[in-house]
């Protein structure tokens, strides 16, 4: 099973389990029923922004919601063990550096953000999620609800979400960057 099918059965598991059809789900996401359902087939991947919506719905981070939780996670992870998610429409590329576990509340992670990208968020996975963001290369402009920030190489932001935001790379440039989440 690749990783497109393995996210398929993810989302399907998740709705199934909170006892709601596509019908409620598309109801609570704003996502139509037939992209829920080509979604849950697999026959098409879900843009950072519908699985930020999903996330929301469901109270898990991105991380969580992609992947089951292990009982027993590994201290060390190779590089070739963290997972990678793809956003074609983007280009969004995130690492999981260090995933969601059971008895750890933070994650680990690393993005990478195409020229000219936009992503938005219309709500928290998690409301007071904790976040910082290290800035590794590229500029990032990240608006917080209300609240613009730009990030530049060395920068670091920190924060607790509450809101919509906005992830945009302006310039030719990609933003690499890397995010430490911790649930509250």
């Amino acid at each position: 099973m690749n990783d497109e099918q393995k996210l398929a059965q993810r989302l399907s598991t998740l709705r199934v389990n909170n006892n709601w059809s596509l019908e409620m789900l598309a109801d609570k996401t704003g996502i139509s029923r037939a992209t829920l359902s080509r979604i849950e087939r697999a026959e098409t991947s879900p843009t950072a922004s519908l699985l930020g919506k999903l996330s929301a719905v469901y109270g898990l981070t991105t991380s969580r919601l992609l992947m089951d939780l292990e009982d027993n996670p590994a201290e060390l992870i190779r590089h070739g063990q963290q997972s990678v998610w793809h956003d074609t429409q983007t280009g969004f590329e995130r690492r999981s550096i260090s995933p969601p576990a059971k008895d750890f509340h933070a994650e680990f992670m690393s993005g990478r953000l195409q020229p000219g990208a936009t992503i938005h968020y219309e709500a928290p996975p998690v409301f007071g999620l904790e976040q910082h963001i290290w800035m590794i290369s590229g500029v990032l402009e990240l608006r917080l609800d209300t609240q613009q920030y730009r990030l530049e190489a060395g920068d670091c932001l920190r924060f607790h979400l509450n809101g919509t935001s906005t992830f945009h790379v302006p310039g030719q440039e990609e933003a690499h960057y890397s995010i430490v989440i911790c649930r509250p």
